[in-house]
């Protein structure tokens, strides 16, 4: 379904999708065929390299691989206990309304495999252009594995757009048969969502170091806690003397069972100024867990579910131990048990490989994007306000090499309300290349994203981080902060050669947001406190979110200068002069890309004839 976000292919539609006969070309695919004629050994694994539950109980199970030269994706759903059918699919956040969704049903007689998609109130409907094509199904002792392939884009007005970045994938389970796919109401069968990254770059592994080491940072013996959402913090130290070493690779190591329920993790270092902190293995928002926690915010891992293990370029490594390095290390757990499961034990974690053995660059993590303070704000009732967050070319020039640096991967971050993400580079006032981009972005599944190939970034060069927020359903100003109804826009970038700038943001200056307070308060009746004593977030809070302040607050940050933190890990500023900076100047955006249309003489029947795995091409 081309959802909200999604984008519109400039193809031509074919005259077919108009005739209504196209709606009854499914080809019945009888029970006795799809599940007794196609028995025999579950498909290789090695075909569907990436793997998550869906559901939280297990039932079914997603593997996926992705061709670029075919530019589509094959899927494969295991379900464990098939009754009368499933849905599976993809839409703009995980909503079931105007949806792409590729349904097995079963009247009980016979089943039915079919390209549908849903309306705004959830009705399903038989696609016209049947794009999700099923390439066979198998029995086997675990349960009935079903293959089918989808093209990235399709052009069908339809169809989701498959992109980069974050992909809501849906899911229901038909308990009960159905006579036909009109009559399936959505609102009433299990069902639920899942976030991918689904188009995983192609990167060659690189070899591993034969000196090289591991640590397992786990939480020893957690009890889940019987509600959904709970972040569980572990407090691990390093040996005493450990020496400096590179982190080469990581990997999850989750506990058999609990693959549903542990959402992502995190291992962070703590601060080197931190002389001791006391153990814990605890929840990280408990009032009794230790203050020093706070302070332990320098990632050094981070794996989200989907993912699979994340490997360093072979001329880098993530330094940690020695001198001026921590000792200690926070692992924190989100643990997601919508089913409330109760007792349910757990000791999941992070899996470091290291090496003594330096390689020849240290990487780095710099922050790029927005100040964590309240002068950057989103007001109430928006479906899409943007913040955008400046590295400036002065700051690259104080800050980085003659060669520049490498960026490699890349972290999103925003709060609650973030929808969209993106930073680009641009070189001379213009836009050369997309750094990382998220047009479906989810503060609910954020993890480290190797890139597609290298990001080269030299002295002058700007780094800039747009951030789209949502606060349809808040009433009260969001402002910029470390809370979780505030709201950051981050991208933390992993690059090697290691150099001193850490934090390249900006904010606007707090002179002109004062300015702003005065206009509000001249053209309303409702007077806006401006006194210097009251706080930012309070003077937010006393303006009336009418149109004309609402524009002109987008205005301002769309034209006033900026203050500018080109810090180094110390938190000191580089020398220079940082404040009422001017905007950078852009004359020239990169275009958006066009989706590809892959030629096809005609809507694809809704069911193929199933085949066996083995006859499959590997891609």
């Amino acid at each position: 379904m081309q959802t909200s976000g999604s984008k519109k292919c400039p193809c031509l539609g074919f005259k077919l999708r108009e005739v209504a006969s196209v709606y009854f070309t499914m080809v019945a695919v009888f029970l006795v065929i799809l599940v007794v004629a196609l028995q025999g050994s579950a498909p290789r694994g090695t075909y569907f390299p990436y793997k998550v539950p869906l559901d939280p109980q297990g039932l079914l199970e997603l593997s996926w691989n992705v061709s670029y030269p075919e530019q589509a994706v094959y899927f494969q759903i295991l379900s464990r206990e098939l009754k009368f059918g499933l849905l599976f699919g993809m839409s703009d956040r995980g909503e079931f309304e105007n949806a792409d969704l590729a349904v097995l049903w079963s009247d009980g007689h016979s089943s039915y495999f079919g390209d549908a998609w849903s309306d705004a109130k959830g009705h399903l409907h038989m696609d016209s252009q049947q794009d999700y094509q099923l390439l066979g199904a198998q029995s086997a002792a675990e349960g009935l594995y079903i293959l089918f392939r989808r093209a990235f884009s399709t052009c069908d007005p339809k169809d989701y757009l498959i992109e980069d970045g974050t992909v809501h994938l849906i899911y229901g389970i038909l308990e009960q048969p159905v006579r036909s796919l009109q009559a399936i109401n959505i609102s009433a069968i299990h069902r639920g969502l899942q976030r991918v990254q689904l188009l995983k770059p192609n990167i060659t592994i690189p070899e591993l170091p034969s000196d090289m080491k591991t640590m397992e940072i786990t939480a020893p013996g957690v009890v889940i806690p019987s509600q959904e959402t709970t972040y569980w913090c572990y407090m691990a130290e390093l040996p005493d003397g450990f020496a400096k070493h590179h982190i080469v690779m990581y990997e999850p190591v989750i506990t058999a069972g609990n693959e549903a329920l542990v959402h992502h993790m995190e291992v962070f270092q703590c601060a080197a100024e931190l002389d001791s902190i006391p153990p814990y293995n605890g929840p990280c928002d408990a009032k009794m867990k230790p203050e020093q926690l706070n302070y332990c915010r320098h990632v050094l891992a981070a794996w989200a579910m989907g993912a699979q293990a994340f490997y360093y370029p072979k001329e880098a490594g993530l330094a940690f131990g020695g001198p001026g390095s921590s000792r200690y290390l926070r692992l924190e757990i989100h643990y997601h048990n919508p089913l409330v499961f109760k007792g349910r034990r757990d000791s999941s974690g992070i899996r470091l490989y290291y090496t003594g053995s330096l390689r020849r660059y240290d990487a780095g993590i710099m922050e790029l994007g927005l100040v964590y303070t309240p002068v950057m704000a989103v007001p109430p009732g928006e479906t899409a306000f943007v913040l955008t967050g400046y590295c400036t070319d002065k700051c690259t020039q104080r800050a980085l090499p003659a060669a520049g640096i490498r960026i490699f991967a890349s972290q999103l971050h925003t709060h609650l309300a973030g929808r969209k993400v993106v930073t680009v580079l641009s070189r001379d006032g213009k836009e050369r290349q997309v750094v990382n981009a998220d047009g479906h972005y989810s503060p609910h599944f954020q993890e480290i994203r190797m890139l597609k190939e290298l990001v080269a970034v030299f002295p002058g060069d700007e780094l800039i981080t747009a951030c789209t927020y949502n606060t349809e359903d808040r009433t009260k100003v969001t402002v910029g902060g470390f809370g979780i109804m505030e709201e950051m826009c981050v991208n933390y970038v992993h690059y090697y050669p290691q150099t001193q700038l850490e934090l390249c943001k900006s904010a606007v200056d707090p002179g002109y947001l004062h300015r702003y307070f005065s206009l509000v308060n001249r053209f309303n009746d409702e007077e806006v406190c401006t006194c210097p004593q009251v706080s930012v977030p309070q003077q937010f809070s006393s303006i009336p979110w009418n149109t004309f302040n609402r524009d002109v607050l987008k205005s301002l940050y769309g034209f006033a200068p900026i203050s500018m933190h080109c810090n180094k890990s110390s938190a000191v500023r580089f020398p220079g002069e940082w404040e009422k900076q001017p905007l950078p100047r852009i004359t020239e955006t990169l275009r958006e890309p066009v989706p590809h249309c892959p030629p096809a003489p005609g809507p694809h029947p809704a069911a193929s004839v199933p085949i066996k795995l083995g006859e499959i091409k590997r891609v």
